[in-house]
């Protein structure tokens, strides 16, 4: 029997592992514990950074679970990312013929190239009202992680 130190979870490790996020009302959003489990480079974005800085120090082996509060996770819920939307943007960034409908997720594009989502809250003639701010901001979360393996 090898007394070797397991390895331990650095910046840039190999890993695999099983992870799950729960919302604070017990409902999986994320898991792997059913299936296969993920195998992934840290630093690459694979992960979301507040969950990877989880992980840096953990030994391989280690199961255990963290408590995010809302601000350790996607962050409290900002009345600066409620947005209004003009139609012709609006219009600019979908399919002709496309029927809105309130709660509905619209993907747009962002200056210099990038992505962004909004969550449909009132449609009006000339203008929407686009919530941006992330669908878990402002939520508490429990990330459970089991790791098998750190290269």
């Amino acid at each position: 029997m090898s007394n070797a130190t397991p390895a331990l979870v650095t910046e840039s490790a190999y890993l695999t592992l099983h992870y799950r996020l729960v919302s604070a009302d017990g409902t999986d959003l994320v898991t792997t514990f059913q299936g296969n489990p993920a195998t992934l480079m840290l630093g690459q974005g694979q992960l979301a950074p507040f969950l990877e800085a989880c992980l840096i120090g953990l030994p391989e082996g280690t199961h255990t679970k963290f408590e995010l509060a809302p601000a350790q996770a996607f962050g409290e819920r900002s009345a600066d990312m409620i947005q209004s939307v003009s139609r012709a943007t609006l219009d600019a960034n979908s399919e002709p013929g496309t029927q809105y409908k309130i709660g509905d997720m619209v993907d747009f594009a962002a200056p210099g190239g990038g992505r962004f989502a909004g969550i449909l809250r009132e449609l009006g003639e000339d203008a929407a009202m686009f919530d941006f701010n992330h669908p878990l901001a402002g939520k508490a979360l429990t990330f459970e992680v089991k790791l098998i393996s750190v290269l």
